[in-house]
């Protein structure tokens, strides 16, 4: 093999991502030299933020470069390696993109076993998007024993993990998804305890009935209309872990209407990055992969197959017609 295949970023979109913003290529695969490694991709994680970082208006990160490789969470296999800390056949996940092969210096690289736990499971519940769940939930909402959380994206890679985690605290969980099938799964399978289906066109009264008490806690994926219907339904001093707001992505307004009870239920709102909390990933990503490893925490995936498939399969992430944790399968 002396070529593979990448996807570039070709435009930046400034509406809804089409096909045409992306373009593949194939490259040469060049030498190693001392000090790095070279990385055949198994699976690419596709997440939301990616559609910020196309972009080129401020944000908490420099956008995405023209002509380069788009950038993402892989999961792969050492093919060769000049680097002392890496061998050949080691399973590492780093952020290499959308690239069949990259070359690697081991910053942000990291080994990890498959023994108990899958290989894509790295770029989910064992991954970033888990870490940003057991982060939002553990350090910003700190629900207690008989609370009630809610979860928007609640059938997503995110969604799924901060719920499943608010059960094993003995909290009231409620999510809130699109789709009388996701919101099925959400309670048979992972144990909430209701589901709101967004898109039955009740809303605010379908919430209601699923928080009787009042919502102590939201971990907030969407924003919007989701955001605006779940803060109408906070007690005093809940608090709010903002996480996405995937319903403003392509430059919509997300006006809120029931903005007043942040100030009349004393809310303690605040959003995070959870790449920017470096120290809680050790302890964080220790207990996600026990419960992963010991059938504690479940996931599901959506997995597209090849790298020319990663642009369809990431227009629908934003549109959701994914099902839990989307992947693309590349061998």
């Amino acid at each position: 093999m002396s070529t593979y295949q990448r996807i570039v970023l070709a435009s930046r979109p400034t509406a809804e991502v089409q096909p045409e913003h992306f373009r593949l290529e194939t490259v040469e695969i060049p030498a190693i030299q001392d000090g790095q490694l070279l990385v055949r991709n198994q699976y690419l994680s596709l997440d939301p933020y990616m559609r910020g970082r196309m972009s080129t208006n401020k944000s908490y990160a420099a956008p995405q470069a023209l002509n380069e490789t788009m950038i993402g969470g892989t999961v792969g296999v050492v093919l060769e390696s000049k680097h002392p800390k890496f061998a050949v056949g080691d399973t590492v996940v780093g952020t290499l993109g959308w690239t069949e092969v990259a070359v690697s210096d081991g910053t942000m690289l990291r080994k990890v076993d498959t023994t108990h736990i899958p290989a894509s499971a790295y770029l989910g519940a064992v991954g970033m998007p888990g870490m940003t769940a057991w982060y939002g939930l553990n350090q910003i909402m700190a629900p207690k024993a008989g609370e009630t959380v809610v979860v928007s994206a609640a059938s997503g890679a995110v969604g799924s993990v901060v719920g499943q985690l608010a059960k094993l605290k003995g909290c009231r969980v409620v999510g809130i998804a699109g789709g009388a099938e996701k919101c099925a799964y959400v309670v048979k399978e992972l144990g909430f305890d209701a589901c709101v289906d967004y898109k039955a066109g009740k809303l605010a009264v379908d919430l209601e009935a699923a928080t009787p008490d009042g919502i102590d806690a939201i971990f907030e994926n969407v924003g919007g209309a989701v955001f605006d219907a779940a803060l109408a339904r906070t007690n005093a001093f809940g608090r709010v872990a903002v996480c996405g707001w995937i319903a403003g992505y392509n430059g919509e307004p997300t006006p809120l209407e029931n903005a007043r009870f942040i100030l009349t239920n004393r809310l303690t709102l605040r959003g995070f990055i959870v790449s920017e909390q470096p120290e809680f990933w050790p302890q964080g990503l220790a207990e996600l992969g026990s419960l992963v490893a010991t059938g504690k925490l479940t996931f599901r995936e959506s997995v597209a197959d090849g790298l020319a498939s990663a642009p369809e399969a990431f227009i629908g992430l934003l549109k959701g017609r994914n099902f839990g944790k989307q992947l693309v399968k590349l061998t």
